[in-house]
C-alpha cells in the first residue's frame, strides 16, 4: 500500500491574522466529480448531495454530502458569487439552460444486453 501524501496549506482569515493549518491528503485533493446539487435544510443545518448523472444510466449515485451550518451555507453562497464574479470577469459568462441536459439512453455507444 502506497504511503498517502499529505499536503498542509496555511490560510489567514480575516481577523488579526488568524492561521488555520488546513491537511489535505493527496486522495482529497484529487477531488470527487459532480454534475448535479440537490440541496435541503432544516432549521438548523444544510444538506448538500453532491450526484454523478451518467448519460445512460437510470440510477445517479451521491458521491458526497456536505453538512453546514446555516451561517455556513450564507458564507459558501457568498463565497460562490465572488468566484463566478471573479470567473466571468475572465472567461466571459457562464450560460445556463433552462431544462436539465437530456442524454440519449445510448450515448457513448450501444446499449449492452444481459
Amino acid at each position: 500500500m502506497a504511503k498517502e501524501e499529505k499536503k498542509e496549506e496555511k490560510v489567514t482569515g480575516d481577523k488579526a491574522n488568524n492561521q488555520i493549518n488546513i491537511e489535505l491528503s493527496e486522495e482529497t485533493a484529487e477531488g470527487i466529480y459532480a454534475n448535479l446539487a440537490m440541496i435541503a435544510h432544516s432549521s438548523s443545518e444544510f444538506v448538500i448531495d453532491f450526484i454523478r448523472l451518467m448519460p445512460g444510466v437510470p440510477k445517479a449515485k451521491v458521491k458526497s454530502r456536505v453538512v453546514i451550518t446555516p451561517e455556513h451555507a450564507k458564507r459558501l453562497l457568498t463565497a460562490l458569487e465572488e468566484n463566478i464574479n471573479k470567473y466571468e470577469a475572465t472567461f466571459g459568462e457562464v450560460k445556463q439552460v433552462e431544462e436539465m441536459p437530456r442524454f440519449p439512453m445510448n450515448f457513448g455507444g450501444t446499449m449492452g444486453e444481459a
